[in-house]
């Protein structure tokens, strides 16, 4: 049991039935009354945010989330399809679970499983995947602004701001959390 006064950024927790992740989640104490948690929770059933105003004692069943490397193989019509890298046992997420990281995804990457029992909560990708710009308009010399940036499309269809010098079928660097380039690979 974790009390609301406990809960943290990243935490599951099972609320009202359902497991819910905390977005954030902050303790007041106002001057006049009584303490307070102000939180945001996030359904992992529906993906549904809700803003929840909690007294401090009380509690929530903590959730465990397992974490599972997987390898990514292919998609096809039935959803994405990985691979277990200890039973070699395949198995297919629907799109609706796999939207989010699908923009990183590219054939034989691991990434890391989010799973509560046995049910698929998410996909974590690596922090930082490596990806070819298959599209980009030409930096033209002159164009000197500092920070200038255009948009580049990558292997995977995802598009990113990227610096003017940045050509296309060069390497780059992307950060998965944020969705933004950090360097030429």
């Amino acid at each position: 049991m974790i009390k609301a006064v406990n809960l943290r950024q990243g935490a599951v927790i099972i609320y009202n039935g359902q497991l819910h992740e905390v977005v954030e989640a902050q303790h007041y104490k106002p001057g006049k009354g009584g303490a307070f948690v102000r939180s945001k929770l996030r359904n992992l059933a529906t993906g549904a945010m809700m803003s929840e105003t909690l007294r401090p004692d009380e509690t929530f069943e903590d959730a465990f989330i397992e974490q599972k490397q997987m390898q990514y193989l292919y998609k096809d019509g039935l959803g994405y399809c990985f691979m277990d890298e200890v039973t070699y046992e395949q198995i297919h997420v629907n799109e609706k679970i796999a939207s989010l990281s699908a923009e990183y995804l590219k054939e034989n990457m691991i990434v890391s499983m989010r799973l509560h029992d046995g049910q698929i909560l998410g996909i974590d990708p690596p922090i930082h995947v490596i990806l070819q710009v298959v599209e980009t308009d030409p930096g033209f010399k002159g164009d000197t602004v500092s920070g200038a940036t255009k948009p580049a499309t990558l292997e995977t269809g995802k598009v990113v701001k990227v610096p003017l010098f940045v050509e296309s079928g060069q390497l780059v660097k992307v950060d998965t959390r944020t969705g933004e380039y950090i360097e030429r690979a």
